[in-house]
């Protein structure tokens, strides 16, 4: 597999969560085991746009239980003969070998995975910002000589951007220090937040800079949360933030 892979340096790596349950879009090549019209391909294709079950395969880095994992979209590109190419946009976790193989089971024919890239991981996709192993070496070797930190900032980008498509709940600078202490997040520290949020679900706590202080479980949906005049909001899973970047403002009894 080719494409776009997220990766996450130091402190950084407490996001990599958030990234794995993020969407991704692949374009791939499907080899069909016999032949099969374009129209019938295209018609099952979309059968697959929808919440479907999957066990992973053999070889595969979790347990092989069956799941439920939602795909978006599957866009047909073109045929040629039995190759087949599409792409599809789908839920984290998805594999895409596995989808090949129930398409085949679907047709009748049988078919494999021949080719698979990456175009989107979550908010990273291949049009935008997207470096080599060998622009990652050369940068780095320009900063170590040269001592200049900007260099770094063509193939680093900040830990906010893995967090660009995660639901947001931004709260006072009088709270950040007691999450950063591991502090559930109560209703009088929210200044405001996203649509969408549902009891939970992973949600991102942010400061009004934009600067990102822990991963949470939300406890309640967007409009309770905007209803709430005390109780708990999130429960903090993830800091972020390095403890004393704002001021103590809470009593040590108060945890």
């Amino acid at each position: 597999m080719t494409g776009v892979l997220p990766i996450t340096l130091e402190e950084s790596r407490k996001i990599v969560q958030a990234l794995l349950l993020s969407g991704k879009e692949y374009v791939c090549v499907m080899k069909l085991h016999g032949d099969v019209p374009e129209a019938r391909v295209k018609e099952v294709l979309k059968e697959f746009e929808d919440t479907i079950y999957q066990r992973p395969p053999l070889r595969a880095s979790v347990k092989r239980q069956l799941r439920t994992r939602k795909i978006y979209y599957i866009d047909f590109l073109e045929m040629e003969g039995r190759n087949v190419l599409f792409k599809v946009g789908c839920e984290g976790g998805t594999y895409i070998r596995k989808l090949c193989y129930d398409i085949g089971e679907v047709l009748g024919c049988g078919a494999h995975m021949q080719e698979l890239r990456r175009t989107r991981a979550g908010p990273f996709i291949e049009e935008e910002g997207l470096v080599t192993l060998h622009d990652v070496a050369y940068w780095f070797m320009e900063w170590r000589e040269k001592g200049n930190a900007s260099m770094l900032k063509k193939v680093i980008q900040p830990m906010e951007k893995a967090l660009q498509l995660v639901p947001k709940i931004y709260i006072r600078d009088s709270a950040v220090d007691a999450i950063c202490h591991g502090a559930s997040l109560t209703a009088p520290g929210v200044l405001s937040l996203e649509s969408g949020i549902t009891a939970g679900a992973m949600v991102a706590i942010f400061t009004l800079k934009g600067e990102a202080v822990a991963l949470a479980e939300a406890q309640a949906s967007t409009e309770e949360i905007l209803s709430m005049e005390h109780g708990v909001v999130a429960r903090v899973k993830r800091v972020l933030m390095p403890r004393g970047t704002y001021p103590k403002c809470w009593k040590s009894g108060e945890l």
